[in-house]
C-alpha cells in the first residue's frame, strides 16, 4: 500500500472498521472508564490550594464534557443491546470484559458529585432533588454490580488463579464510590430523614465493597508472589488496587466530617462523634496503605515501560485510582490542616491532569481510526450470519 493510500485511510474515520455499525458492534463499557478519569480530574481541580478558583471553570467545563461523554456511551451501549444483542450476552460469560460493567455507575457518580459541586451554585438548590434520586440509582447498579458480577464468576465464568488481575476490584469498588459520594449529597438534603437515610446507605454500602475488596487485593498479592507480574496489556492494572484504597480512605474522611451533624439530628450524638474520630483514623490509615501501593505500583509500571506498553483502554485505570488517592490527600489535609498533605496533594493533582491529557489525546487518536472499539467477548466470531445482524433473532 502505497504512503498516500496509508494517508487517505488515516484520515478517514473508522478506517480500522469494516463498517462505521462496528462502532456499536465493538461497544463495551470499558469506555465508561474514560468517564470516571475525566469525571475526577474535573472534582480535583477546584480544590488545589491557591489554584481553585482559576481552575474552577476549566473543571466544570470538564464535568459538563463529561455528561456529554456518558450520555453517548449511554446510546453507544444501549443501541449493542438492542441491535447485537446475542452478542451482547457474551459479556457475561467473559471474565475480564464483565468486570468493567462497574465503570457505569462509577462515572457517573462523578456526574453527580458534579451536581453538588458544579450545578448548586449555579443552578440553585433545584437540583439537590435530582442529585439525590440519581444517586439511589447509581448505588443500586452499583450494589447489582458488586454482587452480581461475582455470582457470575462462581457460576459460569472461567477463572485461573495465575491469570487474575486488578480488574476484578472493579464491580466490587463500585459500592464504596456511591458511599463517599452519598456523603457529599447527604448534607444538601432538606429533610432530616433522608439526610440520616443516605448516610446510613453508604455506610452500608462502604461496608459492602471494602472488606470484599481488600480480601481481593490480598489474593491479588499472593497470585503476583507466586506467579509474578500481568503482561504488558494488563499492566495498568497494577493502578487498581489504589482505587478501593483511596475511596475508601475518602469514603471515611466524608462521612466522618458529616456524621456529627446527621446523627446529632437524631439523637444520636456521641455515635456522631465516634464516626468523625473513626473516619478520621481510618482515612489516614488506608492513606498510609495507598502510599505503599502507590509507590509499588510506580515500580511495577518502570518495569513494564522497559518492555513497551501497549495502549488500550485499560490505560484509563491509571486515572481514576491516582485521583481519588489525590482527593483524599486534599481531605486530609484541610481536616489535619497540615500544609505538606496540600503540597503533596497539588503534585498529585497535576501529574494527574498531564496523564489525562496524554492518555485523551491517544483516545481520540484511536477513537478516529476506530482501533479502540474491540469487544474481546466477541473476538474470533464471523461478521454475519443470521445472529451477528442488527436486530438478528436473540
Amino acid at each position: 500500500m502505497t504512503r498516500l493510500a496509508l494517508a487517505a485511510m488515516r484520515l478517514r474515520p473508522f478506517s480500522a472498521l469494516e463498517t462505521p455499525l462496528e462502532v456499536i458492534r465493538q461497544f463495551t463499557p470499558n469506555w465508561f472508564a474514560v468517564t470516571m478519569g475525566t469525571g475526577v480530574v474535573s472534582l480535583i481541580l477546584p480544590q488545589v490550594p491557591g489554584a481553585g478558583p482559576v481552575l474552577a471553570p476549566v473543571g466544570e467545563a470538564l464535568w459538563m464534557l463529561n455528561i456529554g461523554l456518558f450520555a453517548l456511551f449511554s446510546l453507544l451501549y444501549a443501541l449493542r443491546w438492542i441491535l447485537f444483542a446475542r452478542e451482547a450476552r457474551r459479556i457475561f460469560d467473559h471474565g475480564v470484559v464483565s468486570m468493567f460493567f462497574g465503570t457505569i455507575p462509577m462515572g457517573l457518580a462523578t456526574l453527580i458529585n458534579g451536581l453538588i459541586l458544579y450545578g448548586l451554585p449555579r443552578w440553585g438548590a433545584g437540583v439537590v432533588p435530582v442529585a439525590e434520586a440519581l444517586w439511589w440509582a447509581d448505588a443500586a447498579m452499583a450494589l447489582a454490580c458488586g454482587v452480581g458480577v461475582p455470582f457470575l464468576m462462581f457460576s459460569r465464568q472461567e477463572h485461573r488463579f495465575e491469570a487474575m488481575t486488578a480488574v476484578w476490584l472493579l464491580p466490587v469498588v463500585a459500592a464504596e464510590v456511591a458511599a463517599a459520594s452519598g456523603g457529599l449529597i447527604a448534607p444538601h438534603l432538606a429533610e432530616p430523614g433522608a439526610r440520616f437515610g443516605m448516610l446510613i446507605a453508604s455506610y452500608a454500602l462502604w461496608a459492602c465493597s471494602v472488606p470484599v475488596a481488600f480480601a481481593m487485593i490480598g489474593i491479588l498479592m499472593l497470585r503476583m508472589a507466586l506467579h509474578k507480574l500481568p503482561e504488558q496489556g494488563m499492566a495498568s492494572t497494577s493502578w487498581l488496587a489504589l482505587g478501593p484504597i483511596g475511596t475508601g480512605a475518602l469514603g471515611m474522611l466524608v462521612l466522618g466530617g458529616e456524621a456529627p451533624a446527621i446523627f446529632a439530628a437524631h439523637g444520636l450524638e456521641a455515635a456522631g462523634h465516634v464516626a468523625a474520630g473513626l473516619g478520621l483514623v481510618a482515612g489516614l490509615v488506608l492513606w498510609g496503605f495507598g502510599a505503599w501501593w502507590f509507590l509499588l505500583a510506580t515500580l511495577i509500571t518502570a518495569h513494564h515501560l522497559r518492555r513497551g506498553i501497549p495502549f488500550n483502554l485499560g490505560v484509563w485505570g491509571y486515572t481514576f485510582p491516582i485521583g481519588v488517592y489525590t482527593l483524599a490527600t486534599f481531605r486530609l489535609g484541610a481536616e489535619l490542616n497540615l500544609a505538606a498533605f496540600e503540597g503533596l496533594g497539588t503534585v498529585l493533582a497535576a501529574g494527574l491532569v498531564l496523564l489525562w491529557a496524554a492518555v485523551s489525546l491517544r483516545t481520540l487518536k484511536g477513537c478516529w481510526s476506530g482501533a479502540l472499539f474491540f469487544s474481546p467477548c466477541i473476538a474470533g466470531l464471523p461478521r454475519g450470519g443470521a445472529e451477528l445482524q442488527p436486530g438478528g433473532p436473540s
